[in-house]
């Protein structure tokens, strides 16, 4: 790390005044900001990740009020971590959460470590969060290249190369690390990302009193709302998932989704998915209902008592959700049998979990 003295012979960035003096009137105060915990910064950063700012400041005060440091996460149980982070979506984050705090134990000495290419190497840790840590924490000389960033730079400079292709990330992240205060990487990578997060934002920007209107080449261009550019866009594929709510005796039944598959680790209620939608009576007529519910003797199910559709960054799920009752206890194979007053205890999808919440309000005597 470099000393006072030669940080004072750095050349001044191209932006960094501006941004500065912008930041110190304009920036949120929020509980991972003005910080050097590398721990705190890590989980913050995850969190975001596809999270609203807002929605992220309750679950990162839970987190480390319950997870101080990262001994205490690596020695947390898997569900209790995934019940946690229950509604924050992209469930991935979590368990690489969990693996990389593992990791900084066996591998760090329970101290998280502090260049960037180690950071780098923890699981669920990219280019953009291992420069985020070092240059918050430490105030190592990493640029930060995240969507604000993109967006603030591909306008100023007028710059049309896809930030979607491997083109484009070189790109930008050449021209963030040519224009990166090398004094203050931290507070500068900060500013940047929230003038993009305030100011200069994707629809409606302020461009009539942009710090940066006199420079901004989309502006002189009326290019602002044509950059940046994306190449492609993710095919979205519908799913149909249909839902089983199956009490016997106070019983319900809940099974762990494994493999590579959306929600991996987050428990669900017995399910029965299909090519295209499908009404009740022909699922019944079909061979997952029949391993489901063999030996269940008599089976009644409600009218369909919750319908969605969930929305996802590649897949769109129709689902479908019944309740059902049987005479006997149902095989359910693959699936296990808790108490029904025991199902808030399981970390179940936010789809999952808007359906218990309707059922308990609307039929509380089911719970």
């Amino acid at each position: 790390m470099k000393n006072r003295e030669e940080l004072s012979k750095e050349p001044v960035a191209p932006l960094a005044a501006d941004l500065h003096r912008w930041y110190a009137q304009n920036h949120r105060v929020l509980p991972w900001r003005g910080i050097t915990d590398a721990y705190r910064i890590w989980i913050s950063e995850i969190i975001l990740q596809q999270t609203r700012v807002v929605q992220g400041y309750e679950y990162y005060n839970r987190f480390v009020s319950r997870f101080p440091d990262v001994r205490s996460l690596a020695a947390a149980d898997d569900d209790e971590v995934m019940k946690l982070w229950q509604g924050l979506g992209y469930y991935s984050r979590a368990r690489n959460l969990l693996a990389a705090a593992r990791q900084v134990v066996e591998r760090f000495g329970g101290e998280f470590p502090t260049t960037y290419d180690d950071i780098r190497s923890l699981p669920g840790i990219g280019d953009y969060t291992a420069a985020a840590i070092a240059s918050f924490a430490y105030g190592l000389p990493h640029a930060v290249v995240d969507g604000n960033v993109y967006r603030v730079l591909s306008r100023i400079y007028g710059i049309d190369v896809p930030i979607d292709t491997t083109e484009g990330k070189k790109v930008f992240a050449a021209l963030a690390d040519e224009l990166l205060d090398r004094r203050n990487p931290g507070g500068y990578n900060q500013a940047l990302m929230e003038f993009g997060a305030l100011y200069c934002v994707p629809r409606s920007p302020q461009c009539g009193g942009c710090i940066f209107a006199d420079r901004c080449m989309a502006l002189a261009t009326d290019r602002v709302d044509e950059l940046p550019v994306k190449q492609g866009r993710t095919v979205v594929k519908p799913r149909y998932f249909n839902y089983f709510y199956v009490r016997h005796e106070g019983n319900t039944w809940l099974r762990r989704r494994e493999g590579r598959d959306i929600w991996r680790n987050l428990y669900e209620l017995p399910l029965i998915e299909t090519a295209e939608e499908e009404p009740l009576d022909s699922l019944q007529q079909g061979e997952a209902w029949a391993s489901l519910f063999a030996g269940a003797g008599r089976v009644s199910v409600s009218a369909q008592v919750y319908a969605c559709k969930h929305v996802l960054s590649h897949r769109i799920i129709h689902a479908r959700f019944y309740v059902v009752e049987t005479e006997k206890e149902p095989a359910m194979p693959g699936y296990v049998r808790i108490a029904v007053g025991q199902i808030g205890d399981y970390a179940v999808s936010r789809l999952t979990e808007g359906f218990l919440e309707k059922l308990s309000m609307n039929y509380p005597s089911l719970f």
